[in-house]
């Protein structure tokens, strides 16, 4: 492992001469850059086993999901005055309306639509870890009901505030105490993130990569896997693999 980083940390002066050589500016993202660029450098690229992997993940999902009528839905409740769906507990989301006015530069100026309203920041975080001196990410084959092929690789850690405070009486999400808190081990990004503006109503997101120590154990189920940079860089290009949310967090770093 030694001989990894030494190789690295000369790779990486070298090209940094390179660019101070020829009047370019240097600073931390470029440094960032360089050290990402010599990660998609080591390890297998090659992606199969993992996908045969989540396909035969998807293959044994026993889960159902079924389209049915809001009315219908448990512990959630319709405003008989205001038509707004929310949860018995207050927590997790609500269904609203909103009037838009003045919008000129939009196609419209003006309209009117249903939008999910949930002020609260939620955590998206990746644990990353170094195996044989090579960084990798833990990724999960997590289902939800609006998934293409049930399960997509998401992020070791996708939770609402909600999840976190256990409003909906469950358990706990795995890996919380690594994120919560300002995170257990070396933050590689923390930043919070607005979701997607047309469906969501002032909905954040903190997205965060936590790097833990090579040698600390960590212990999950058969449903995460860990994947290089490389790997990671392919399976972003593979139809439906990868959830938005781990896109986020990528984008993010």
């Amino acid at each position: 492992m030694a001989d990894i980083l030494d190789i690295d940390k000369k790779l990486k002066n070298e090209m940094l001469s390179i660019i101070k050589n020829n009047k370019r500016e240097v600073n931390e993202e470029t440094e960032r850059a360089i050290e990402q660029l010599l990660e998609l450098s080591k390890g297998s690229s090659d992606i199969s086993e993992i996908l045969n992997w989540l396909e035969d993940k998807r293959r044994n999902c026993q889960i159902q999901t079924e389209e049915t009528g809001l009315k219908g839905l448990d512990k959630w409740n319709i405003d008989q005055n205001t038509g707004v769906v929310s949860h018995d507990t207050g927590k997790f989301f609500s269904l609203i309306g909103v009037k838009v006015k003045g919008a000129d530069s939009r196609e419209v100026s003006s309209w009117t639509q249903p939008i999910m309203k949930q002020q609260e920041c939620g955590i998206l975080g990746i644990l990353a870890k170094k195996i044989n001196g090579i960084r990798h990410y833990l990724l999960y084959a997590k289902y939800e009901p609006g998934n293409i092929h049930k399960l997509q690789l998401s992020p070791t850690l996708q939770a609402t505030e909600s999840n976190l405070t256990l409003a909906h009486g469950g358990k706990k999400p795995r890996f919380a105490e690594y994120f919560e808190n300002g995170g257990k081990g070396k933050i590689i990004t923390s930043v919070v993130s607005s979701e997607d503006g047309g469906r969501f109503y002032l909905k954040t997101n903190r997205n965060m990569i936590i790097e833990v120590p090579e040698d600390e154990k960590l212990d999950f189920p058969d449903e995460y896997i860990w994947v290089n940079s490389a790997q990671f860089k392919k399976l972003l290009k593979v139809d439906g693999a990868i959830n938005s949310l781990v896109r986020s967090i990528i984008g993010s770093a």
